[in-house]
């Protein structure tokens, strides 16, 4: 036993002595991308790609360069070529570096070229082995080469300051937390649409060099979506319509609404919580239908109807159903009359619970879904530590 114990390992430690770095490649070789940007090119047919590069040495947050360094944390360059892949090999005409993919936080698309399809972009980047689907995407009206070289908030790699912005995007609630994966499987989806962030550049930062110029740096903003049929984007939905996507795609639990004071016109804060979403589907005279109940809790975080939140928490709640139920409707005006594209992913809940008369109706369910009945119906219960007290000291 003993001898065969050592046979294994020195069996092992051969093995070890040849096992080498084959294909290793050195950080200072690579051009490591954090976002990319791609629109049309200049010329017909032509797609320009911006890529993020950062600069190892300097992207550690200093005031100052480094020693051979040039105090910038990111390194921006643009190519243009035929395809997406021949924009990226000119990329070499200048980068000194192989271009990796691996780190990349995110993918911008410019408004006219997601107008014009995005079949290739989803075929690129799905099949490259380096980049990870849980990479973020969004849309943009702005120049996607400003929007990912944009230096925003707290972080020095642009990049990397909007993927946080995807992380904390719960909290606002006014975005899709669109990424590669998502994107993919919507794509390639019979009956669903692809949804994707909007990102803005917005001035409304503050120079710590000019306090007085309110809005003199620009930032990037997060809110919004660009909705999609058929491979092409079609649309924008605001925030508020987005609000109302999210409770059918992400679950949304919580959020902000800002109501108005019964009988004045002072505003009163509400944050509702454990929002709970159902969708029941019928189907009658070969039609489709739904019925959309949304149930929230809700606290008053902050009043200035200057009364007894006791002897108004009817009207109160009244305000925040209309205002979730508004919202909700609004996005099936979008989707259903205007872009007839199912982005809130009805066509599923309907396959689940009707499965033949599916077969009926799914390859013409565009069209289905446009035609399609749907009630909305929200109640909204409002409960506070606030509310507790006053109603005792009643």
């Amino acid at each position: 036993m003993t001898r065969k114990i050592l046979i294994l390992f020195s069996s092992l430690a051969a093995l070890m002595t040849c096992v080498s770095c084959v294909g290793q490649r050195q950080i200072n070789e690579l051009a490591i991308v954090t976002a990319v940007g791609i629109e049309n090119g200049q010329k017909p047919g032509t797609i320009r790609l911006s890529a993020q590069i950062i600069r190892p040495s300097d992207a550690r947050g200093q005031t100052g360069a480094p020693s051979g360094g040039t105090g910038q944390p990111i390194y921006s360059a643009l190519a243009e070529g035929q395809t997406i892949f021949d924009a990226i090999r000119n990329l070499g005409r200048f980068v000194s570096r192989r271009v990796y993919w691996a780190h990349n936080f995110l993918i911008v698309m410019q408004e006219d070229y997601a107008r014009n399809g995005i079949e290739d972009m989803v075929d690129f980047f799905t099949r490259n082995h380096e980049l990870r689907m849980n990479t973020r995407v969004a849309v943009t009206s702005d120049s996607p080469a400003e929007v990912i070289s944009t230096i925003t908030g707290l972080e020095v790699v642009p990049g990397q300051a909007v993927d946080n912005l995807f992380q904390d995007n719960e909290i606002v609630g006014q975005a899709p937390s669109s990424d590669m994966m998502n994107l993919e499987e919507a794509y390639l989806s019979r009956s669903s649409e692809p949804i994707l962030a909007r990102l803005t550049l917005v001035s409304r930062g503050i120079s710590n060099k000019k306090p007085q110029e309110h809005g003199s740096l620009k930032q990037v903003e997060l809110a919004g979506a660009a909705v999609f049929k058929e491979g092409r984007m079609v649309g924008w939905l605001s925030p508020e319509e987005t609000r109302g996507l999210l409770f059918f795609t992400e679950r949304l639990e919580s959020g902000i609404e800002v109501v108005g004071c019964p009988n004045s016109g002072n505003k009163l804060s509400l944050e509702f919580r454990d929002a709970r979403l159902k969708v029941k589907p019928s189907y009658r005279n070969e039609r489709p239908e739904f019925r959309i109940e949304l149930r929230a809790k809700a606290d008053v975080v902050e009043s200035g109807c200057g009364t007894n939140i006791a002897k108004i928490r009817p009207d109160i709640e009244r305000a925040l159903e209309e205002r979730l139920k508004g919202e909700i409707e609004a996005l099936l005006r979008k989707a259903q009359r205007e872009y007839h594209s199912d982005v809130l992913k009805l066509a599923d809940v309907f396959r689940n619970k009707f499965p033949a008369e599916w077969r009926k109706i799914g390859d013409r369910w565009s069209s289905a879904f446009s035609e399609a009945r749907v009630d909305v119906a929200v109640k909204a219960n409002v409960k506070s530590v606030v509310l507790k007290s006053e109603e005792s000291s009643q």
